[in-house]
């Protein structure tokens, strides 16, 4: 269907509705999994979110890679709405460094007057932290060979690099889930450990969608969707890797070096 305008007018979709209903009923769920220890409602709902996301993504890459519509107008906007949302998202984890800095700087009597808590074994910043950081920037050396290998459409190159960034992202967040399991303290252990539960545990849930988003793309790469040109989707997911990144280098020098201090 030939469209006169530059812009992409989107055809009515049941899939926002959807998608709305199935986090609501996860918000539902997870309230009966904290007051009642019922979980059935949370993984159901994240099951048909699952679902509904799977298919309207279907939708938008049809749009973009078999009817065209996604033309230069549509990409720039497409861009400049991943720029907000990231920035978004970095005020989302200013809010996690101001009460960070809040409590260090000046800390409570109630935590023994210094930061760390005087009462807390706080973790090793040489040890799994440092290895995690190591691990986070690889995986950003990686995605970016795979991203200029695409550019050059040699897109055996941007496969591989890709794929190595997706296995050091599963390996950040395998490391991450066995620290939790080894920390001596948890979420309840005084301001430091809301803190560092909040802005470690936030970040690796955003390692998680990172990770989904980057293998979205490496699906659509081996069907042929990207080419050296138009890509705009893997753009925006190599933009929120390295932001993710940028920001584990914040934490680690702020929560786990400075914080250990």
């Amino acid at each position: 269907m030939f469209r006169a305008s530059p812009f992409h007018l989107v055809d009515q979709s049941p899939w926002p509705v959807f998608a709305s209903l199935c986090a609501f009923l996860v918000a539902g769920g997870f309230i009966f999994l904290m007051h009642l220890k019922i979980s059935f409602l949370v993984f159901l709902g994240c099951a048909f979110l699952s679902l509904i996301s799977l298919l309207w993504w279907r939708d938008v890459v049809r749009e973009s890679s078999y009817l065209g519509f996604h033309m230069t107008m549509v990409r720039q906007g497409l861009r400049i709405g991943m720029l907000l949302f990231i920035v978004s998202e970095i005020f989302f984890f200013l809010g996690f460094f101001w009460t960070l800095f809040h409590s260090s700087l000046a800390p409570v009597l109630e935590i023994g007057g210094v930061w760390p808590p005087f009462y807390l074994e706080v973790l090793d910043p040489l040890g799994v932290p440092l290895l995690n950081t190591v691990v986070l920037l690889c995986s950003g050396v990686s995605v970016t060979f795979s991203h200029h290998s695409v550019i050059g459409y040699d897109f055996r190159g941007g496969v591989l690099g890709l794929t190595l960034t997706l296995g050091l992202g599963a390996f950040f967040t395998g490391l991450q889930g066995m620290e939790y399991f080894e920390s001596s303290f948890n979420i309840s252990d005084s301001v430091y450990g809301s803190v560092f539960f909040m802005a470690t545990g936030f970040h690796g849930f955003h390692v998680i969608v990172g990770s989904i988003f980057l293998g979205v793309n490496l699906f659509r790469m081996w069907g042929g969707h990207s080419s050296g040109f138009q890509h705009v989707g893997y753009e925006c997911g190599i933009w929120y890797w390295h932001f993710v990144d940028v920001v584990w280098i914040f934490l680690y020098v702020s929560l786990y070096w400075w914080g250990s201090l």
